[in-house]
């Protein structure tokens, strides 16, 4: 996966707590997926988009969690964007 577009994003976000998972990942030969790179460098602005996701997958539904992350993957895919 390619840098991200705001290299300040990357830069600050690699500094930080979560740094070292980061680090940890990329030494392994895992991409950082980039929206990641958005949650560390400004958490507090991420925290609804986070509860958000997990309320979706994980909130009461007639799909199982199972059922929505595989709908979730798939979007992805379609949209070439690793999940």
């Amino acid at each position: 996966m390619g840098p991200v577009y705001l290299k300040e994003v990357e830069q600050v976000a690699k500094a930080g707590p979560v740094g070292a998972q980061f680090a940890a990942m990329e030494a392994q030969g895992i991409p950082v997926p980039q929206i990641l790179y958005l949650f560390a460098y400004k958490p507090e602005m991420t925290e609804h988009l986070s509860r958000f996701t997990q309320h979706l997958l994980r909130g009461p539904s007639p799909l199982s969690p199972g059922q929505r992350e595989l709908i979730a993957a798939f979007t992805s895919s379609l949209n070439q964007c690793p999940f």
